[in-house]
C-alpha cells in the first residue's frame, strides 16, 4: 500500500535480504557482532604505512594480502581488494548468484558509494622514486580501475558477471546511506528487480592528512558526544546489501530469524559551509523527519537511532539539536564509530547493517568509548548495551557541504 504525504509517495518496503561487511572490528556479519556485544573496539594506534600521525584508525586486517581473481587483476588497489574481502563472506556470493538465477543478470543494479576509490594508488604512484626521477608514471598507472570513483561498481558488476543498472555515488560520509534511496528508485522506476547496495572506503593519504589538517582528527581514540571529545578516527570498511522487493523474499527469509526492511529514507542538503554541518541542524533534521513520514511512521514509533556520532565537537551538538527538533522526548540513541572509526563513504552502508544487526537480535549498543556526556546534550545516550525489543532504527549520515541522509529500518513491512 502507498500512502501519500507531504514530502511525497511512502516508501515501498524492500527486504534486506542478504548482508556482509569487513570492519577494523571484524570481518563478516559474526565477528561484527560479537565485537559490538562485548564492547570490542577495532581501533588502533596508527601504524598505516609510514604516516606520521599521532592518531588512531580503524585498519581491516588482512586487506594486503588480497589477491583479486586473474580475470580482475588490473582492478588490484586497496580499496577494492577491500571490497573483494568483504564479498567472500556470509555466503554473500552464493546470495548474489541465486538472484541472478531468480532476476537474470540484466535485473540485478549496482548502487555502492565511496569517498576516495582507489586514490592509494595514485598517491603511492606520484610518491614513487621512478615517478621523482622520469616525471611518468609508466604502466602501472591505472585511473579507470584504480582511481575513478566507479571502479567499485565496476569491479564489484564484472565480479558478479551483472548487466544491470550501475552507479557510484560519492556524497562523502553519507554515500553509502545515499545508494539506499537510489536503488529504492530504481527498483520502483521498474529499472531493476533487486540491488547490491553499500559502500567502500580504505585508507589512503588523502583522508588521513586532509582531516588532520582540518583539525578533525583526535589523537586519542574517538569519544562521541564526550564532554573532552578531540575528534574521529579514520578508519576503513566495505558492507555489502543485498536489497530485494518484499513479494520475493521468500527464499531469503528462510536464512534469516528476522526478516529486515528499509522502510524509509530522507534526504536534504545544508547549502551552508562545505565541510561543516548547519549548527541548528536545518538540513539533518529535514532529512530524518522526510525518513518518518516516508516510512509512514510516527517520530515515536523510532526505538533507536544510530548516530552519524563522528566525536567533532559541532557534529555531535548539531545532530543532538536536530534530533531535539524530531522527538518530543529523548530517544535511546548511540555512535557505533568507536568500534570502526568513522569509514567515511562507507560509514552508512555500515551501519545499514548494524542497525538490522539490533533488530535482529534485539539490542541497542553503547556509545562506545564515551565516557563523560556532554551536559547539554539532550538525548539518551547510551552509556552501556541494552537488550530489549528492537523493532524499528532509524540511522543517520551526514556528509561534507550538508549532504544528509537518513535510513528507517524495521521488521515489520506495513
Amino acid at each position: 500500500m502507498t500512502i501519500l504525504n507531504k514530502t511525497g509517495p511512502a516508501v515501498k518496503p524492500l527486504l534486506l535480504s542478504h548482508f556482509t561487511l569487513c570492519t577494523a572490528a571484524g570481518c563478516g556479519l559474526e565477528e561484527n557482532l560479537q565485537a559490538l556485544k562485548n564492547s570490542h573496539s577495532g581501533l588502533r594506534a596508527n601504524d598505516f604505512l609510514d604516516t606520521d600521525l599521532d592518531t588512531y584508525i580503524g585498519r581491516v586486517s588482512g586487506v594486503e594480502e588480497q589477491q583479486l581473481p586473474t580475470h580482475l587483476t588490473r582492478y588490484q588497489c586497496r580499496n577494492n581488494q577491500l571490497a573483494y574481502l568483504a564479498l567472500q563472506q556470509d555466503n554473500f556470493s552464493l546470495a548474489i548468484e541465486q538472484a541472478k538465477q531468480r532476476y537474470g543478470a540484466h535485473r540485478l543494479g549496482v548502487f555502492l558509494g565511496t569517498s576516495t576509490s582507489g586514490i592509494l594508488s595514485s598517491e603511492l604512484l606520484y610518491l614513487s622514486e621512478d615517478f621523482h626521477h622520469s616525471g611518468q608514471l609508466g604502466d602501472n598507472a591505472h585511473f579507470r580501475e584504480h582511481h575513478n570513483s566507479f571502479s567499485i561498481a565496476e569491479f564489484v558488476r564484472n565480479f558478479y558477471q551483472l548487466r544491470g543498472p550501475a552507479q557510484v555515488v560519492s556524497t562523502a560520509c553519507s554515500s553509502s546511506a545515499k545508494v539506499f534511496a537510489s536503488a529504492a528508485r530504481y527498483i520502483e522506476a521498474g529499472l531493476c528487480d533487486a540491488a547490491i547496495v553499500g559502500g567502500v572506503d580504505s585508507l589512503c593519504l588523502t583522508t588521513l592528512y586532509g582531516f588532520n589538517s582540518l583539525e578533525l582528527v583526535a589523537h586519542d581514540v574517538c569519544r562521541p558526544a564526550d564532554i573532552n571529545r578531540q575528534g574521529l578516527s579514520i578508519g576503513e570498511a566495505a558492507a555489502f546489501i543485498l536489497l530485494e522487493k518484499k513479494h520475493n523474499h521468500n527464499q531469503a527469509l528462510a536464512a534469516q530469524q528476522t526478516a529486515v526492511y528499509l522502510r524509509g529514507y530522507g534526504e536534504s542538503s545544508d547549502a551552508y559551509h562545505m565541510s561543516s554541518p548547519h549548527p541548528e541542524g536545518t538540513g539533518a533534521f529535514k532529512a530524518m523527519q522526510q525518513a518518518v513520514e516516508n516510512a509512514s511512521m510516527n517520530a515515536s514509533d523510532i526505538d533507536y537511532v544510530n548516530l552519524h556520532g563522528t566525536a567533532t565537537i559541532i557534529n555531535d551538538q548539531m545532530e543532538d539539536k536536530a534530533l531535539a527538533q524530531l522527538f518530543s522526548k529523548p530517544v535511546n540513541c548511540s555512535s557505533t564509530k568507536g568500534w570502526t572509526g568513522h569509514t567515511l563513504g562507507a560509514a552508512g552502508g555500515v551501519e545499514a547493517i548494524y542497525s538490522a544487526l539490533c533488530i535482529q537480535h534485539n539490542f541497542m549498543p553503547e556509545s562506545l568509548n564515551t565516557r563523560l556526556i556532554e551536559p547539554s546534550m539532550s538525548q539518551n545516550i547510551l552509556s552501556k548495551n541494552q537488550y530489549t525489543k528492537v523493532q524499528n532504527v532509524a540511522s543517520n549520515s551526514f556528509g561534507f557541504g550538508g549532504n544528509n541522509c537518513c535510513l528507517i529500518f524495521s521488521e515489520q513491512t506495513c
